[in-house]
């Protein structure tokens, strides 16, 4: 008798039950640091009127528990044992799907409003801790908020509302270091192209919520002459198709009327009539906002220009450019 699928089901469950072990003995860690550092901040409280207090307490703890505990409970550890209670103070909304790792790296995070939203991003998209702290070294949410409301990010974040525009989930620049392309190497739009199928799961995670992929290269047929859309993805919280043209060079205005034809071939053609009309991304190396402006009409919905970059921003060079995007919205 055939009992592979037996077989199968039954590893199925084997490993199953391992992972809910092993992230139930995780999460029983964590509380465990969450109480530690409840206690920690209770005592510190009652000598709230000594200087130094929560100093003294965590250097003599470290040194009371390293005869038995050894290096796991330094002071350093014990200092954030206490700033994960006053940031998490109630213990039933700690994440089980979340690792210590994710909850460090929340720690870290210097504002409540920036703390929310990487939580539920994290929870939303499912991140890995690595994930999360790419992100965060991305600056996503500074990101965001260089072309969006602050209120609307995280409502859309907080699931509190769907994105009522493209602007609300797509980013611009979007960072890209993970294809590995070196940014003063010269190379070729299909090299940009192949590279992101390559990494196509953090390419979705950075073009931000509800996206799938489509297709590559879509061929449509036009009176004779073959054209070819570089990259189709759906997105199910815009109920939309979109487009993405990879531009290597600096955008031009004959760049944003190709993906014009491409969009209006697609509401033409693709779009079903409940779905929402299609959006096209000028993805490029560089662009000039003024003729973007200018190349489409006021009442532009659907085509948007993002420029890529191929590393990390640093945190002073995203300062600069909030500066700079705040100076223009006060001289507008």
């Amino acid at each position: 008798m055939e009992i592979s699928h037996l077989i199968k089901d039954i590893q199925g469950i084997i490993l199953q039950a391992r992972d809910r072990a092993v992230r139930s003995v995780n999460f029983e860690r964590m509380v465990m640091y969450w109480q530690i550092g409840k206690r920690i901040f209770e005592e510190e409280q009652l000598g709230k009127e000594r200087a130094e207090y929560g100093q003294y307490l965590i250097k003599n703890i470290a040194i009371a528990l390293k005869p038995d505990h050894g290096q796991s409970f330094t002071s350093r550890q014990l200092e954030r044992f206490r700033q994960f209670y006053r940031i998490f103070p109630n213990t039933s909304a700690l994440r089980t799907q979340f690792s210590w790792t994710h909850y460090k790296l929340l720690i870290s995070v210097d504002s409540d409003d920036k703390r929310e939203f990487y939580e539920s991003e994290s929870i939303k998209n499912n991140w890995n801790s690595r994930e999360l702290e790419r992100q965060i070294n991305a600056h996503l949410y500074e990101r965001l908020l260089l072309s969006n409301d602050k209120n609307s990010v995280l409502a859309v974040a907080k699931k509190e509302k769907l994105p009522e525009s493209p602007t609300e989930i797509i980013k611009d620049p979007m960072i890209l270091e993970f294809l590995g392309l070196k940014r003063e190497s010269a190379y070729y739009e299909k090299d940009f192209e192949f590279a992101i199928i390559t990494h196509l799961q953090e390419f979705l995670l950075e073009l931000g919520n509800g996206f799938t992929f489509v297709a590559r290269q879509k061929r449509i047929h036009l009176d004779g002459d073959d054209y070819f859309i570089d990259l189709i993805f759906y997105n199910r919280l815009l109920s939309c198709f979109v487009l993405i043209e990879l531009k290597t060079h600096k955008l031009t205005h004959q760049d944003i009327g190709q993906l014009q034809m491409y969009v209006n071939y697609y509401d033409r053609e693709e779009k079903l009539a409940h779905e929402k009309p299609t959006l096209g991304i000028l993805l490029c190396a560089d662009k000039n906002n003024s003729m973007v402006k200018y190349a489409l009409p006021e009442s532009n919905q659907t085509i948007l220009a993002s420029q890529y970059k191929l590393y990390l921003p640093t945190e002073k060079q995203l300062l600069n450019e909030l500066k700079r995007e705040l100076k223009k919205q006060s001289i507008n």
